[in-house]
């Protein structure tokens, strides 16, 4: 696990100390809720600054809300820490109930977790099931009304790719052992007819990117690569790599189930 210490990223001091939690049901996992986008790795520790000042200052709390929190590159950042009531979750009971991580992730920008950062959250897990958390895995969202952790994370959630010692998160060349591996920017130029054309459809409208009249469905079509090119925008591409015709970085962000 690549860990930062709260003296490594230049952490406040927490005011009042914090609750222990001997141990509880297991981890919930959270977003920023907000827009983000990927930076160096040089930029996180500030970040970190950013956001616990947001939530002293801002909301008034004791602390950075998060136990743990997990950035694109996967380093692992000490929160609140092991074994410490956290204040995310939405009430004391849900925040006794699972320790929180938070991964820079957004609502816009950097939507969907790195390999690099899918493997950090599984090494915070394994971190705090080491110092008493449950078995559970969770989202912010299973228990209190928000989208969080969003649509990218909750899939991660809900498929056990957060399950440590699991390996099935996204990969840097974009295969997966839960997501469908990236069939080749060629293969969409021969325009294909597969139910993986659906799925990738599927999963363009669940994000917001559809173009389609009617659909989607299994003949790649002009709608699919307006919505591809759709999606390939929101994360932040322009120009020819925002044409529509699918590629490795942004397929894998994209987590298509297989087919």
């Amino acid at each position: 696990m690549k860990f930062v210490s709260r003296a490594e990223w230049g952490a406040r001091a927490a005011r009042n100390g914090h609750q222990s939690v001997a141990a509880n049901r297991g981890v919930k996992v959270h977003y920023l809720g907000g827009p983000y986008s990927a930076d160096e790795h040089g930029t996180c520790a500030g970040y970190m600054r950013k956001v616990q000042n947001s939530h002293m200052d801002g909301n008034g709390w004791s602390d950075f809300a998060y136990n743990l929190a997990v950035c694109e590159h996967g380093y692992v950042f000490e929160g609140r820490g092991r074994n410490a009531q956290n204040a995310a979750n939405g009430s004391t009971a849900l925040n006794r109930d699972h320790f929180a991580v938070l991964a820079f992730v957004g609502d816009s920008g950097h939507t969907g977790p790195t390999a690099e950062q899918t493997a950090g959250l599984r090494d915070a897990i394994a971190y705090l099931r080491a110092n008493g958390a449950g078995r559970e895995i969770r989202g912010h969202r299973d228990g209190y009304a928000t989208e969080c952790p969003g649509g990218a994370l909750y899939r991660l959630v809900t498929s056990g790719a957060l399950e440590p010692g699991a390996g099935n998160g996204t990969t840097g060349n974009g295969t997966t052992g839960g997501w469908a591996p990236f069939p080749g920017s060629e293969w969409f130029r021969t325009g294909p007819r597969s139910p993986l054309v659906t799925a990738m459809g599927r999963r363009l409208v669940e994000e917001g990117c559809g173009a389609y009249q009617q659909g989607p469905g299994p003949q790649w079509s002009e709608a699919d690569r307006q919505s591809y090119a759709r999606w390939q925008r929101k994360l932040g591409y322009a120009g020819t790599d925002a044409d529509g015709w699918p590629g490795a970085s942004s397929w894998a962000r994209l987590h298509v189930p297989k087919a």
